[in-house]
């Protein structure tokens, strides 16, 4: 069983620790090497005392509860992985941080996951003060202090679909199409993909294969940093699949990354909760045998594209 730390004030286990050190010169210059070793583990343990003490009522709390009470009190913030150690008062931190993701639903972003998604913003064009931080692996971060309730029973579907056999784009379709309307977090698709690549095999689902996957770039500026949602069990029509990326990308950016729509101009100027994100749309439509080529794509907000294939009328600013 897991040694249990000791109710002391900080200071009181600071002059210990500190006495305890002074004393330790004597054993540098007369002990063997086994006692100079059994004559730290007392140091070792008022240091993991003095670190579970700085928190409120830390020992009172289990190893997870000070982790995620340390969380809470710094959200939106990269935590280093040491820290959650000390106030963990315990090696194994990393564990313990797995379970209040898995079992308890708590979103926190790892440093692997958040550079990941960096990549891929950036491979987008998105960057500037909303872009994913740039992060250590061995650092964390609390996206949202708000926890899951639900975030077991996907964990366990998760589990399910990462033994399976399918591809990665495959897997990370299923599981969104076990959770529509759920809100899924970037660790979990990291996990059912099992791969590092999994923010592009999640991108090509919405771009090439036309399922209304959003986030907080593409549908939903108030998501989350990290969080997908899928809309609707359903792809788009065929229009809208089958663009290569970079040949979306350059439409993009010749575009200025906002909607050619007479007088829309999104996202420039519209508030933040507005749920229009960017599509490239066929001027020659795809079924007319259309090209992929910037020449005959043009970008549109998704409810303009949507306006554009309803009426026909493709009403673009000069």
């Amino acid at each position: 069983m897991a040694r249990r730390p000791r109710a002391t004030e900080p200071n009181a286990l600071r002059i210990r620790l500190i006495e305890l050190l002074d004393n330790f010169e004597r054993h540098l210059n007369e002990s063997d090497l086994r006692d100079q070793v059994r004559e730290l583990v007392p140091a070792n343990h008022l240091l993991r005392d003095l670190g579970v003490s700085l928190l409120p009522q830390g020992d009172r709390l289990s190893a997870r509860e000070r982790i995620l009470a340390y969380f809470r009190r710094f959200p939106g913030q990269v935590i280093d992985g040491d820290e959650l150690m000390v106030v963990a008062g315990i090696s194994e931190y990393a564990r313990r941080l797995r379970e209040l993701r898995v079992e308890e639903g708590w979103p926190i972003l790892s440093g692997i996951t958040a550079n990941e998604l960096r990549a891929a913003e950036n491979e987008d064009g998105l960057d500037g003060e909303d872009a994913m931080p740039a992060m250590r692996p061995d650092q964390y971060l609390l996206t949202e202090d708000r926890q899951d309730r639900d975030a077991a029973h996907r964990w366990n579907i998760a589990n399910q679909i990462r033994r399976s056999s399918a591809g990665a784009r495959d897997k990370i379709l299923r599981y969104f199409r076990a959770n529509v309307g759920k809100p899924i977090t970037s660790e979990e698709l990291r996990y059912v993909a099992n791969i590092s690549d999994w923010p592009r095999r999640a991108r090509e689902l919405r771009t090439e294969d036309g399922w209304p996957i959003i986030t907080r770039f593409t549908g939903d500026p108030t998501l989350p940093a990290g969080v997908y949602v899928l809309e609707r069990d359903e792809q788009a029509p065929a229009h809208d699949r089958h663009i290569p990326e970079i040949v979306r990308r350059e439409v993009m950016q010749r575009d200025n990354w906002s909607c050619r729509w007479r007088g829309c101009g999104w996202p420039h100027g519209f508030p933040a909760q507005d749920h229009r994100f960017l599509e490239a749309h066929h001027r020659v439509h795809h079924a007319d045998r259309g090209s992929n080529t910037p020449e005959n794509l043009v970008t549109l907000c998704n409810l303009h594209h949507d306006e554009t294939h309803r009426t026909g009328v493709l009403d673009l600013a000069d």
